[in-house]
């Protein structure tokens, strides 16, 4: 988001223009800032045979989806309907990773039917596999390395109580299972969670990764998931694309070396592609002062963006109205009969009722995680491409909220 002329723009185009063009509260992503985070991911890791699967659960617009798939990109889905959602985009099934966990294996079977790769996370599901496969059909299994990521265990899913993947403690387990009904692996994942700030977290869940391969000999590719953290407020500490990328890179190609051919690297990255091209547009309905806060009452909730709510997750606040106000110790919050506060003692630009008050870092998880609490719509999506705003999803109405009721006579 830039200052131009004393007006907020993203890819070129005024946010209070689209404010008023599509009305708030509307989610607005950058084409531009999508398309520059990926191609900065593969190019860092150009020497190695890279696919990089985005995690649409991240951002599952359709129009999103097809941008990133120009670019050459692959999907990572964890439902079913995500898996629908990719190809009904385009994606070829050979391009698309399923990963869920604690899905029944009906899930699993309309996956494989599909012809997607499977990425298998419990032995229980790993055994029925086999059972109704054999060797006939390859899947992957996904390792938990049991690493903490960052320090948040809300978003960290490598840790030792994580419900997601199979404990590295149980590979022979696994190992037992696999020879038991000759299932083929030829892929290892792990995915330790978000906010990993250096190449270290990640070199030490590839030693373990590297070691467990020496026990599958019919391996395509690794994948070692994502978690790169993105900046949410100044100053924040981010992983150096380029730096992990250089040591991953070379201890890849000695681990290649050693296993006596060369293998595709995969990672899943959602965050760290659409985080940053998010803007999230609402109104300011009213200001009410107590005797102690001075609060803005926007016309959005946690509905619409609970990752602060849920996750502690920060974001940077703007009234994009009044860019050249005095700055004033507001606390932001929402119209959802709950507390539902976006953020504390924020310093804003002077607001007055009515104006646009922008958060920012909200293409990630924001949209995708939104609901109908307190009976309320899900706002519209835009996406700047090409110096153009484009409506690439409308805003509920009330016929969307009652659209699958059914009446009854009582």
């Amino acid at each position: 988001m830039e200052i131009k002329e004393n007006e907020y723009t993203a890819g070129g185009i005024s946010l209070l223009e689209i404010a008023e063009t599509f009305g708030t509260p509307v989610y607005v992503y950058d084409g531009g800032k999508i398309i520059a985070q990926y191609k900065r991911l593969k190019k860092a890791f150009e020497p190695l045979n890279v696919k990089i699967k985005y995690a649409c659960k991240a951002l599952n617009n359709s129009a999103i989806l097809k941008l990133l798939k120009s670019e050459g990109a692959g999907l990572d889905t964890v439902s079913i309907n995500e898996l629908l959602l990719g190809l009904r985009a385009g994606f070829p099934p050979n391009e698309i990773i399923f990963t869920p966990n604690c899905v029944s294996f009906a899930e699993i079977k309309e996956a494989v039917a599909h012809k997607v790769h499977i990425n298998i996370d419990n032995i229980s599901i790993l055994e029925q596999f086999g059972a109704e496969y054999g060797n006939s059909i390859p899947c992957c299994i996904r390792l938990n390395p049991h690493i903490l990521a960052g320090g948040n265990t809300k978003i960290s899913t490598g840790h030792i109580d994580s419900k997601f993947g199979i404990s590295i403690y149980q590979l022979r387990h696994v190992l037992r299972v696999i020879k038991t009904y000759n299932i083929k692996v030829n892929g290892l994942h792990m995915h330790t969670g978000s906010d990993i700030l250096d190449a270290g977290v990640f070199l030490q869940g590839a030693e373990i990764l590297f070691e467990a391969a020496k026990d599958f000999p019919d391996l395509d590719f690794i994948d070692f998931g994502s978690g790169f953290k993105v900046a949410y407020k100044e100053g924040d500490v981010t992983t150096d694309i380029e730096d992990l990328a250089a040591a991953i890179t070379q201890r890849f190609q000695e681990f290649c070396k050693e296993y006596g051919r060369n293998l595709e690297l995969w990672f899943e990255p959602g965050k760290f592609i659409v985080s940053e091209s998010g803007y999230f547009l609402t109104k300011c309905n009213v200001i009410k002062q107590t005797t102690a806060t001075v609060f803005v009452g926007i016309n959005s909730g946690l509905n619409h963006l609970i990752r602060p709510m849920l996750y502690d997750a920060y974001h940077e606040i703007v009234n994009i109205s009044n860019p050249t106000g005095k700055p004033r110790i507001y606390t932001v919050v929402g119209y959802i009969c709950e507390t539902d506060t976006f953020g504390w003692d924020r310093k804003l630009n002077e607001v007055h009722e009515g104006d646009i008050i922008c958060f920012k870092n909200a293409g990630a998880y924001g949209f995708t995680m939104s609901s109908n609490y307190n009976a309320r719509f899900r706002p519209a999506e835009v996406l700047i491409y090409k110096n153009q705003a484009h409506l690439i999803r409308k805003a509920e109405n009330f016929e969307d909220l009652t659209r699958n009721e059914i009446e009854i006579n009582l």
